[in-house]
């Protein structure tokens, strides 16, 4: 079965639009693990503009299931994840003013980098997820880096899934298939929602984990958090 990993980063986006403590980052964490979800992702960012620095350190205490720190991989986020210890850090190559992700790693032009980030991580015992697109070389090119898994970057997916789901969904499953092939674990995430995320979960067999935050977060204004993780979890099974 497919994990369900949370990502709270609005969570602190709402809290941080107060300057206060509420809605409080680490009890909603506490919460969306005791209503299921297996894992919880967060993706500090240098301007710290949802969740902070802090937080994930706060976090690293509390987090009893998959602990996933996403991020570009800089001298800061990289020692902050090795104080940390997750049991995931997903390596984003996302500058960073960006507003969000929205690239998957030249895993090509950019080897000698990650082979050096991801021997860093693996040496504190973090399994390693390289953010991704679907082309078939650069996955090639992610198990040269050394990584564990690759995290697929589902942002077209959702978008041609209004059009046309086995079109929009077929580049993917060449892609998780040759991850597979070739010896490594297939997350994914961006823009997965109650509308795609069924369908894309039964179309990929070998899909380990999928990451998310912003749908998810936006329905439980709807309908309750609580509801909203085990409306997400129905869709994994």
């Amino acid at each position: 079965m497919t994990k369900l990993s949370v990502n709270i980063n609005k969570i602190a986006t709402i809290r941080n639009a107060r300057g206060s403590n509420t809605p409080n980052v680490v009890e909603a964490a506490q919460r969306i693990e005791q209503f299921g979800a297996e894992g919880i992702t967060v993706h500090p960012r240098p301007d710290e503009r949802h969740v902070t620095y802090n937080d994930v350190r706060q976090l690293s205490k509390v987090v009893k299931t998959e602990f996933n720190i996403e991020g570009y991989p800089d001298r800061s986020w990289l020692d902050l994840v090795l104080e940390a210890k997750p049991a995931q850090a997903t390596l984003v190559p996302d500058p960073p003013g960006v507003l969000t992700s929205n690239a998957g790693w030249d895993t090509i032009r950019h080897q000698h980098f990650l082979v050096d980030v991801i021997a860093e991580l693996k040496a504190a015992g973090i399994r390693t997820s390289i953010f991704i697109e679907t082309d078939l070389k650069l996955i090639e090119g992610a198990l040269a880096c050394g990584t564990d898994r690759i995290e697929l970057y589902t942002e077209s997916y959702a978008v041609d899934f209004q059009k046309d789901p086995l079109i929009a969904v077929a580049p993917f499953i060449a892609a998780s298939a040759k991850a597979y092939e070739i010896g490594l674990g297939v997350n994914a995430g961006h823009d997965l929602s109650l509308d795609n995320l069924k369908f894309f979960a039964q179309q990929l067999p070998h899909l380990d984990e999928v990451s998310i935050g912003h749908a998810l977060i936006s329905d439980a204004l709807y309908f309750g958090l609580e509801n909203t993780v085990q409306m997400y979890l129905s869709k994994l099974v």
